[in-house]
């Protein structure tokens, strides 16, 4: 019997649509799965397709041609600790081990190690695009040495989604790098998705607009500038009727919202790495703050705002709420594509930041247009410290800045919580200022805990230095 040319790992959703996705590329497809009923149900549901079902993994790996590319699509933590230990053993030198899910970059950065003193090789790879992406083309972040990609590299090319700039796939870097890269995807994706949430919050409450309505004006939105997956698919959400009521099924749905980590561990690397991502972790917050349903109900009814103040004209205030998700959502980027410049920097992944924007353009979650401007921006600066200072970026601050403003401004006049925007606004603002208040702090901070100061008015490199601010 012919040898498979790839081999899976888990046979969830994610790792059978994989799976399905490898072999209509051409490259025939063993698989394994902890529960062996799931690898009869699978090879039985899809006969006549270049599939190999294994029960061991002796097996698995017999069936597999050398060097064997091998996907684990399964959970995150100790199952993977668990898998590599079981079919080590079955390895031989050259051979790569790819793990596909959503694992702590430390921990692959440690598995690499372990792995390659072994003789084989481990990548770190993030997969985003959900169900949909995995079958028919995900974008893939693999981190692993360069002889692992070299290996992998024909199948990830066949099998990620296509762009007008090629597959959404490239050799992020060493070991953790691909994971770290997934890990900021994600914590961007939630911030999209907050800054989403926010504007309809605004539009709903400020303009009473119903699902028709804002249907229309996401629709609208989706072929401009703000063009993207989330957009399209929020409109068509508010289109979606419920089956038991007849009514907008999005206002039966409980608004309280989940989270499986890797947004928080964005939040957590940046503050490691002394990087600001307040965007992000407001969204983080806000997903928090969502699970507090019952205080959130007894809080109603102790406290209230004035409401929102009357809209005289509503296609001005459509525009200042789309012109400040838009500024919000380069604020967003911004801090996500800052902290993976400063992983990179930490630990010498020598990431090309114009290939992480062009790599997402199709296939994940925040596939948008807007990912054509940040391509630029680094093709104009590829060590850009932040896409606030490009030039195309700052024009299109600088053109919304006063609707950005005015939007912030009305929500919180109305008592609208929107913690994303306003974070970005605050970045913003931070990030511009020649002087901010910190001045203060460092008296405060030398007054209580004699933790010295410099001075400003002795140049850049002026010593550090303590005043006893008591017995002045």
């Amino acid at each position: 019997m012919a040898q498979a040319s790839f081999g899976m790992i888990g046979l969830g959703v994610m790792g059978e649509n994989l799976a399905l996705n490898v072999e209509e590329h051409g490259f025939p497809v063993a698989v394994w799965n902890l529960e062996g009923e799931w690898v009869d149900r699978f090879i039985g549901k899809h006969q006549g397709k270049k599939l190999t079902g294994t029960k061991t993994f002796e097996e698995f790996t017999k069936s597999l041609e050398r060097p064997r590319r091998i996907m684990m699509m399964i959970k995150a933590g100790t199952p993977v600790d668990m898998t590599i230990k079981n079919i080590a053993p079955f390895l031989e030198p050259g051979d790569v081990l790819i793990d596909g899910g959503n694992s702590w970059f430390k921990d692959t950065q440690r598995r690499t190690e372990e792995c390659e003193g072994k003789g084989f090789h481990f990548v770190g790879s993030g997969v985003s695009g959900g169900e949909e992406g995995a079958r028919f083309g995900p974008s893939l972040m693999p981190g692993g040495s360069a002889e692992s990609w070299a290996a992998i590299k024909p199948v990830f090319d066949a099998i990620a989604a296509k762009s007008d700039s090629g597959p959404c796939v490239t050799h992020v870097g060493p070991d953790g790098a691909g994971h770290f890269v997934k890990m900021v995807h994600n914590g961007i994706e939630y911030g999209d998705m907050q800054l989403i949430a926010e504007a309809y919050e605004m539009l709903r409450r400020g303009l009473k607009a119903g699902p028709e309505e804002l249907a229309e004006i996401f629709d609208g939105w989706n072929k401009g500038p703000l063009e993207s997956f989330l957009i399209e698919i929020t409109a068509h959400i508010f289109r979606v009727k419920d089956e038991e009521t007849g009514g907008p099924l999005v206002d039966k749905v409980l608004d309280k919202a989940g989270q499986k980590g890797t947004g928080k561990w964005t939040a957590q690397v940046a503050l490691d790495l002394a990087v600001a991502v307040p965007t992000i972790a407001a969204a983080i917050d806000a997903r928090v703050l969502s699970s507090m349903k019952d205080e959130r109900i007894n809080a109603s009814k102790v406290f209230s705002a004035d409401g929102a103040p009357a809209v005289s004209d509503r296609a001005e205030f459509i525009r200042f709420v789309h012109d400040a998700l838009y500024a919000s959502k380069i604020c967003s980027y911004a801090q996500g594509m800052a902290l993976i410049q400063a992983g990179s920097k930490e630990w010498n992944w020598n990431i090309d930041m114009r290939e992480m924007a062009r790599i997402w353009k199709a296939g994940c979650i925040i596939r948008a247009r807007f990912l054509d401007s940040i391509m630029r921006a680094y093709e104009r600066n590829s060590s850009l410290p932040n896409l606030l200072l490009d030039e195309e970026f700052s024009a299109r601050i600088n053109e919304t800045q006063k609707s950005w403003r005015r939007a912030v401004s009305f929500a919180q006049t109305a008592g609208m919580a929107v913690p994303a925007m306003s974070a970005s606004l605050a970045y913003f603002d931070a990030y511009r200022s020649a002087d901010l208040p910190q001045n203060l702090t460092q008296a405060q901070r030398d007054y209580f805990g004699s933790h010295t100061y410099q001075r400003n008015d002795k140049g850049a490199d002026a010593p550090f230095v303590h005043t006893d601010w008591v017995h002045k």
